[in-house]
């Protein structure tokens, strides 16, 4: 058994024979055309093209038709900024440039990029009816961010009503992306949330559960299957989520996949992941990217999991280790094998951090995923800034991307565990967290001062 009807076994706690393999292709179907990010994001007919090339080259049960959390974003009128090996990202927020709330409306399911990404899906439908299709939608407190960016984390505390109004409308637009994607032909609504990873379980229940449960609630009752998707170091928010009653979660690396299994197994609850997007992925080999699966569906067994990338796949993750991929799921022969070896390792000598902070500037790393696609990174990056401005020559700020070798490299010789996290002379002091800016701030001035003593 394959695609939708084993998806469905999975997401129905059903055991199965073969672990179902949802590869999260995103831009990578750009690359796998030669495209820009850009020009494939605006095309019905590159969308469909790409996703069908993905379908053909790895073989998988089911795939999003695209995974882009700025497209509710940009037709309710925020600016995007655009890039080649990206999703297009959030430059300027509506709510906090003086639209008002109620001048903002329910997005028609043929405006903007939403219309051609309907055209794109009900095509695909067509062209793939055995294929479990995922329309990913921009979970509500994410889109919030969106519209009215990080004073949100201080309105959580000053004008609390003004937040939930805003999460109402955000859900509102949720439930109507969800119908539209369903009449479309999709299979499963992942409502894609990772700015739930930056507010703890006490925020989460107040701000978001109640929304995002009538927006399962919403999808259940149009007889499809969900999945809560969120990606950062999110492991304290697990048990909140379930209780929002999805049919499935889908975590990134930042959480282990043990915690996430034994916390949905007890609440017949599927799950889903995590293989590591960088270190494999992208810049392993092979045999690295074996290793990583075999471990995913050994930990993830064969009740409930579904076996896929911890968030979207990177642009240019290399088409050797995703067909190596799809390849061993079902080569029990290659499985045994793999559990043999082992893969490489990397020895990273730690920094001095005497050393690393006496320099006359303030040095602000930042690690991240890559602020230009992920929505935590980038919010966290523009919180940093702005705390920096007062201070612009006395601190030196650099973004670490784990997407490249040289993040990779910094990540493991500051003992940073999780993403995307703030570090003051190799110090870490924010791990997965936007804090308030005045509270980045203090940190940084406390840190000048004793540089003056």
């Amino acid at each position: 058994m394959k695609g939708k009807e084993l998806i469905k076994k999975a997401f129905n706690m059903e055991v199965v024979d073969q672990t179902p393999w949802v590869p999260f292709v995103g831009v990578h179907a750009a690359y796998l055309l030669g495209l820009d990010s850009s020009e494939y994001l605006k095309s019905k007919a590159l969308i469909v093209k790409g996703v069908s090339n993905a379908i053909d080259k790895y073989g998988p049960d089911g795939i999003p038709i695209v995974f882009d959390l700025q497209l509710e974003a940009e037709v309710l009128g925020c600016e995007l900024l655009w890039a080649k090996e990206n999703p297009p990202s959030v430059k300027s927020h509506p709510l906090a440039n003086g639209i008002a709330l109620n001048e903002l409306k329910v997005p028609e399911s043929n405006q903007g990029r939403i219309g051609v990404v309907m055209e794109a899906t009900r095509e695909l439908r067509k062209l793939h009816p055995d294929i479990a299709l995922y329309g990913l939608i921009t979970g509500p407190f994410t889109l919030a961010l969106h519209l009215l960016g990080t004073d949100i984390f201080m309105q959580m505390f000053m004008d609390q009503d003004n937040v939930h109004k805003i999460m109402r409308f955000c859900t509102d637009v949720s439930k109507a992306m969800s119908s539209y994607y369903i009449e479309s032909g999709c299979d499963v609504i992942a409502v894609v949330d990772p700015m739930t990873s930056q507010i703890g379980p006490d925020q989460f229940n107040s701000f978001v559960k109640e929304y995002v449960t009538e927006i399962f609630t919403f999808i259940k009752e149009k007889k499809s299957l969900s999945s809560f998707f969120v990606c950062g170091h999110a492991q304290h928010n697990i048990e909140v989520m379930c209780e929002c009653n999805p049919d499935n979660i889908s975590i990134d690396e930042n959480i282990p996949l043990e915690y996430v299994k034994d916390i949905c197994l007890e609440r017949g609850i599927s799950f889903g992941g995590n293989l590591k997007l960088t270190v494999t992925l992208l810049m392993g080999d092979v045999n690295d990217c074996e290793i990583d699966a075999v471990y995913c569906m050994d930990t993830g067994g064969n009740k409930g999991f579904i076996l896929s990338p911890g968030c979207d796949l990177p642009y240019s993750a290399k088409e050797e280790n995703m067909l190596a991929i799809s390849r061993l799921i079902t080569d029990t022969y290659r499985k045994d094998i793999t559990r043999t070896i082992k893969s490489k390792s990397f020895d990273f000598v730690p920094i001095n951090l005497e050393e690393y902070g006496s320099g006359p500037k303030i040095k602000i790393d930042l690690i991240t995923l890559d602020s230009s696609s992920c929505a935590p990174c980038q919010y966290m990056v523009n919180a940093v800034n702005r705390a920096a401005e007062p201070f612009k020559d006395l601190v030196e700020i650099r973004e670490y991307k784990i997407k490249e070798k040289e993040g990779v490299d910094m990540m493991c010789k500051l003992g940073v565990k999780n993403i995307p996290t703030i570090c003051i002379d190799g110090e870490v002091k924010f791990i997965s967290n936007i804090p308030p800016v005045e509270s980045i701030r203090e940190v940084i001035l406390s840190r000048i001062e004793k540089k003056a003593k």
